[in-house]
C-alpha cells in the first residue's frame, strides 16, 4: 500500500477489481477494526489521476477474503472499473480509536527505522500480500532500500510522534531483503 500524503484522510481499503455486474467492487481492507464499513457510510475514493470523490456504500458483504462493496450510483461494470486502484478514505478525525500497541499504517509513512541502536532508513511505502506481516519499504540515506517484515517478533516499540520504530532485527535479514544495487548486478554478470 503506498502510504497516502499527511492531507487529513487515512486509507481503509484498496479497489482490487469488480466484483458482479450491478457495478459492485472487491476491495481489500487496510483496516483490523471489526465492522469498520457500514451500510450508508460514506467514503472518500482518491484516485491518483482523477483525484478524490465522495461515494456511499449501498450495501457490503465478505467474499473470498474480501470485502465487496455496492455503492449508490455505481451501477454498472463499466461505473466500477473505474474504481479500480482507488484508496477508499475517510478523514483523519473519522478513524476508529485504536487499542494500546496497535499502530495506524498510514502514521508509519516517513518514520526512521532504528535497528538495535542504529538508523536503517526511512519509511517511504507499506506493501500488503507478501506474507503474515505487511512490508515496511525503508530507504537508507545511501540510496538502498529494504524489505523490512512489520512483524511483532522483529518489533521493540513505535513511537508516532517521535516519528521512529524500533526493531531487532534477526541477523542476515537485511542481506536477504535488499534489492541489489547496480554495482552488485554488474558483478553478477561477470561472475555469470
Amino acid at each position: 500500500m503506498s502510504p497516502e500524503p499527511n492531507d487529513g484522510f487515512i486509507t481503509l481499503a484498496r479497489v482490487v477489481k469488480t466484483q458482479g455486474r450491478h457495478g459492485e467492487v472487491a476491495v481489500e481492507v487496510h483496516s483490523d477494526v471489526p465492522d469498520r464499513f457500514t451500510e450508508s457510510m460514506k467514503l472518500q475514493a482518491l484516485d491518483r489521476s482523477e483525484g478524490r470523490r465522495e461515494l456511499q456504500v449501498e450495501s457490503l458483504w465478505p467474499h473470498k477474503g474480501l470485502l465487496v462493496l455496492k455503492f449508490r450510483g455505481i451501477d454498472s461494470i463499466t461505473d466500477a472499473e473505474g474504481l479500480i486502484g482507488s484508496e477508499l478514505q475517510v478523514p483523519r478525525v473519522e478513524r476508529s480509536a485504536l487499542e494500546q500497541g496497535w499502530t495506524y499504517v498510514s502514521d508509519l509513512a516517513g518514520c526512521t527505522v532504528l535497528d538495535n541502536g542504529q538508523e536503517l532508513g526511512t519509511i517511504e511505502d507499506v506493501q500488503f500480500g507478501a506474507g503474515e506481516a505487511p512490508l515496511l519499504i525503508v530507504a537508507s540515506k545511501m540510496g538502498k532500500k529494504f524489505d523490512v517484515p512489520f512483524a511483532e517478533a522483529y518489533l521493540e516499540t513505535v513511537d508516532t510522534t517521535r516519528k521512529q520504530v524500533r526493531m531487532k532485527l534477526p541477523e542476515g535479514l537485511l542481506d536477504i531483503n535488499a534489492p541489489m544495487t547496480a554495482e552488485e548486478k554488474q558483478q553478477q554478470k561477470r561472475e555469470a
